[in-house]
């Protein structure tokens, strides 16, 4: 039988660019020959025109078809519903905005073809971002790689292709906090790397503010390193000789010079200094105490309120 490609596209208030992901992704995939195709739009509980916009789509093409979830899970969620609703033999996750370019995707298909059970798409050139975006982005991939035991791929997101084995090892994973890219790299499986030329969004802006990003590169700390946890023991473990060392200075220098009137800078630097420590400690510890209290709910990753087209 033909063997089936899926194309899992989140949306969330992208209403501005349906039209022109459609007249990007389609012809595209109208030219694939010995494959069938499928696009799986996850409508993520946006509050514009694009669920209206994407079930008018759908009615105009049947391989299109629409998971709409009940409200705003986020993108992870988002994808993962796509991927369990995907029936491909090759299944793509790609954004919607087409700074991923679905011209690669015949590239992609034939790497896998070759062989490859994972097709990474790297953004080789990402100029149109600007300098603190990508400052920031690298700064992330190297603390990542330095803390954790995953090789997180410098600049891929989630435009890469799964072979169905890949996607099935991906479904028995059981997080409801989920860190997406993490989960790719964690899998391992043959990879092939493709490299591109990041463009500009095609419409509408991106829904990612600097603290959902930095919220967002905290959750791939924590998911899967605990040495943020090793690193506040260490911290607390030299404090903890420093002030013995200055204890014993103290207790020498009051037996030979007498005793003196401690300073009050000194003393507001020392508890404002060590209490900022503490603090900031327990907030560790709270990112993955929140962790586990979110996991042992097990609430469901997503709901969806109706299937279109399928």
């Amino acid at each position: 039988m033909p063997q089936l490609l899926s194309l899992i596209v989140p949306f969330y208030n992208e209403e501005d660019a349906i039209g022109l992901f459609a007249a990007s992704v389609l012809p595209v995939l109208e030219t694939l020959a010995d494959i069938q195709w499928e696009i799986i739009c996850v409508d993520d509980g946006s509050r514009d025109a694009t669920l209206p916009r994407l079930l008018d789509l759908a009615a105009a093409q049947p391989l299109i078809r629409v998971v709409e979830l009940s409200r705003n899970f986020g993108k992870e969620a988002a994808l993962t519903a796509g991927l369990e609703a995907a029936r491909g033999d090759a299944v793509i996750p790609m954004d919607a905005d087409l700074q991923d370019p679905p011209e690669l995707i015949p590239q992609m298909l034939a790497a896998w073809r070759g062989g490859a059970e994972v097709v990474l798409a790297r953004r080789a050139d990402r100029s149109t971002d600007s300098m603190m975006k990508r400052g920031t982005a690298a700064l992330f991939y190297r603390l990542t790689r330095s803390i954790s035991n995953i090789e997180l791929p410098e600049n891929v997101g989630d435009f890469r292709l799964l072979d169905r084995t890949v996607v099935e090892a991906l479904r028995r994973l059981p997080e409801r906090q989920r860190f997406m890219k993490g989960l790719f790299a964690w899998l391992g499986f043959k990879t092939v790397v493709l490299d591109y030329a990041r463009t500009t969004r095609a419409a509408g802006s991106s829904k990612f503010s600097g603290f959902k990003l930095w919220n967002f590169a905290l959750e791939g700390f924590t998911s899967f390193s605990t040495t943020p946890l090793k690193i506040w023991t260490y911290l607390g473990a030299v404090g903890a000789v420093v002030a013995l060392i200055y204890a014993l200075f103290i207790m020498l220098r009051t037996l030979i010079l007498g005793n003196e009137v401690p300073g009050y800078a000194s003393i507001f630097v020392a508890v404002t200094f060590f209490g900022s420590v503490q603090l900031i400690s327990i907030g560790v510890l709270g990112e993955y105490i929140g962790r586990i209290y979110m996991e042992t709910k097990q609430r469901p990753i997503y709901l969806v309120r109706k299937f279109h087209n399928f």
